[in-house]
């Protein structure tokens, strides 16, 4: 069983699976749409369940879970495909139904098109919506329900208790419309939230069904059309005035205008078969990056889902994914609004690792957020040459991340200040959680990491680099000089205090000796704290490859560690335990993708430069061979989980579709490397 994923572009999205549309998670959904876009996501529309009656026979086309069956409509389902949109073929008695299921880009709503080619007698066609009106993370037990239906033969309108922003109207143009009383779907079983130890049994409301005559031998096209009323949706008068067609059809020419936009097509490689492969690898990514790219409300500004299902744009994860999902896809005018949003949101020098998905208030629990928007700043600039945009718009608040490291700042308990003996940074306290590895079980951190990391400090010495050479470029002379002298002190400090010349890698944090991948900050960045010509630098990537390095990703702590977890599984205390704990994160694969390649540019000894090259083409190989398999055959069609186990066979875990996952393998894959760029 595999999931599919679908968005429209403002934090809404429609998802499920592949066995007849059946839905597994509580946050599965045809519309799950933001009222606040991105945040404020309710569960709207369920599902739609198809039947079609052919000699007075009743044939069920919808396959359901619940405590004591699964519904068989499964059975008919001829085939599946999902690419930029999922559609269903099933055959009933030689009849032919195809189910395409489309979002209104920028809207909070979804189509369902159906094309029917009849056998040779009348048959009925009937599609009855399962609606609900709930937080998406949250469950729906109610036995009774409090709403209002206004009919007009084709369309109706859900009224729930007077509420305005939850009017939901629905349509099958030149159907007609049947009102059920009182009719509740009991008990519908999602078995993912079973296995990840939640309740898993939810009712929903089936407030009537569309009918649709069919003449025998008739081809006729349907749509169902749901949407919310008001403010990004679409008004109970225009409703029927949405043409099914035309939304898909408008959907892949936006699809195709983002991959002729993107340039990366002028990239010509040297056959006609490798071409091809590389166009078809070209559109998977913007498929799948397209999905994390929406506009947040509260600022009128582009921002990067972290991931689906239930992840909002989290600052670390939005700038860790920045170059993959923006940059590379020549998007630069939403990379552009996306730095302005951490610019802005800038407090004490610290930028919010997330926001409320309630009230849109900032979350700064994050260390490192401010020093990866200096990065994505750094990186910004490689890609643009646009200084002006950064002098004008964001230099002022990078000025004050600086300034706010180097005195301190509390905010929110994150304990951050400049060690002035080493130019070090130091942040958190034994209760605070504010690098990425964040995981908490009964409020006490699973993997307490305060003090001098290694991953702040080669981003502290990444963003002193970042910053001489903006004041650089715009002539100011003091501030170069100044940023000069502390990332030299930083880097001077770096390597006599994190390396372990015991074991020969990089402590996690000063006095925490356990094999981390957080260590690859210090090799991959720009500019790398560790000299990568040196011998230290080799030596921690071979530590990295050997006990971390797996066909998924990176694991997060050595399976020869008294505390290593194989397996990502079991209720939420087991699964944040384990989160951290040897868990493979495929992000992480961008870290060691970067490190190899300064290690590398750094190699003087031409026998030992080769032999890292074909490291090189092997790990690309393996990635290649992985990923693309994973995004036909793997959990999420055309996406990438959050995180796989630590061992054999690594299952998909975590959010089904995960930004940086897809930025790191798509950079990965997408590398020019062994590619000839040609002008066109």
């Amino acid at each position: 069983m595999r999931e599919w994923l679908i968005t429209n572009g403002i934090g809404g999205y429609a998802a499920s699976t592949d066995i007849g549309g059946m839905n597994i998670r509580r946050y599965h959904g045809l519309l799950i749409a933001p009222l606040n876009p991105p945040s404020q996501r309710k569960l709207i529309l369920s599902k739609v369940d198809e039947s079609i009656e052919i000699h007075g026979v009743n044939y069920n086309l919808f396959t359901n879970s619940t405590s004591n069956m699964v519904t068989e409509g499964y059975t008919f389902l001829k085939e599946f495909e999902k690419e930029i949109i999922p559609i269903y073929k099933f055959n009933v008695l030689n009849t032919k139904i195809e189910k395409s299921i489309c979002m209104l880009y920028g809207k909070n709503a979804v189509i369902v098109h159906y094309k029917i080619k009849n056998q040779d007698s009348k048959s009925k066609f009937k599609i009855t919506p399962l609606i609900n009106n709930r937080d998406f993370h949250s469950l729906t037990k109610e036995k009774t329900f409090s709403y209002t239906q206004k009919t007009d033969v084709d369309r109706v309108q859900i009224s729930f208790n007077q509420e305005e922003e939850c009017k939901i109207n629905m349509c099958v143009k030149s159907s007609n419309y049947i009102e059920h009383d009182n009719d509740i779907f009991y008990n519908m079983f999602y078995k993912t939230e079973h296995d990840r130890g939640f309740d898993c049994f939810e009712n929903h409301i089936v407030p009537g069904t569309f009918e649709i005559e069919l003449e025998p031998n008739e081809n006729k096209e349907l749509t169902f059309v749901c949407s919310l009323e008001g403010k990004n949706g679409i008004d109970f008068d225009s409703i029927l005035k949405v043409n099914g067609k035309k939304v898909i059809d408008n959907e892949y020419l936006r699809i195709n205008h983002l991959i002729e936009n993107s340039k990366l097509l002028k990239t010509k490689l040297s056959d006609e078969s490798k071409q091809q492969a590389y166009k078809n690898l070209v559109r998977k990514y913007i498929i799948a990056s397209d999905n994390f790219i929406v506009k947040r409300e509260s600022t009128g500004l582009s921002t990067v889902i972290a991931g689906y299902p239930w992840f909002l744009d989290w600052g670390r994860d939005s700038l860790i994914a920045f170059e993959g999902i923006l940059l590379m896809s020549n998007r630069i005018k939403e990379a552009e609004e996306v730095l302005l949003t951490y610019a802005r949101s800038v407090r004490r020098g610290i930028v919010p690792n997330g926001f409320n998905e309630y009230d849109d208030m900032p979350l700064f629990n994050s260390a490192d957020a401010a020093l990866l928007l200096i990065a994505a700043t750094g990186k910004y600039l490689k890609y643009t040459n646009n200084y002006s945009f950064v002098e004008e718009k964001i230099f002022d608040k990078l000025k004050r991340i600086i300034t706010a490291y180097t005195d301190g700042t509390d905010l929110d308990g994150n304990d951050i200040y400049l060690d002035k003996k080493d130019y070090l940074i130091s942040t958190g306290t034994p209760t605070t959680q504010n690098t990425w590895m964040d995981a908490q079980v009964n409020g006490k951190p699973v993997t307490p990491r305060n003090g001098k990391t290694v991953e702040i400090n080669a981003l502290w010495y990444n963003a002193l680099c970042v910053m001489k050479d903006i004041a650089e470029h715009l002539n100011k002379r003091v501030l170069k000089i100044q940023y000069a002298y502390m990332a030299t002190r930083c880097k001077m400090s770096f390597e006599k205090s994190f390396y372990n010349s015991t074991n020969e890698y990089l402590y996690d944090v000063l006095g925490d000796a356990k094999i981390r991948p957080n260590q690859l900050f210090a090799l991959s960045l720009p500019n790398t704290v560790l000299d990568c010509s040196k011998e230290t630098a080799r030596a921690s990537f071979v530590t990295c490859t050997k006990h971390l390095l797996n066909k998924y990703g990176m694991r997060t702590l050595s399976p020869e560690d008294k505390d290593f977890k194989p397996k990502y599984e079991g209720g939420p205390v087991e699964r944040d335990g384990a989160y951290h704990q040897g868990t493979t994160w495929p992000w992480l694969l961008e870290l060691y993708y970067d490190a190899l390649k300064n290690l590398i540019s750094a190699e003087k000894r031409t026998e030992y430069k080769l032999s890292l090259e074909q490291t090189l083409r092997r790990f690309k190989v393996n990635v290649a061979d992985v990923f693309l398999e994973e995004l036909v055959h793997g959990n999420t069609l055309g996406s990438i989980c959050e995180v796989y186990d630590g061992l054999e066979p690594h299952d998909g875990k975590g959010a089904f579709a995960q930004a940086w996952s897809v930025a790191a393998v798509f950079k990965i894959l997408l590398a020019n490397d062994d590619y000839t760029q040609t002008s066109e």
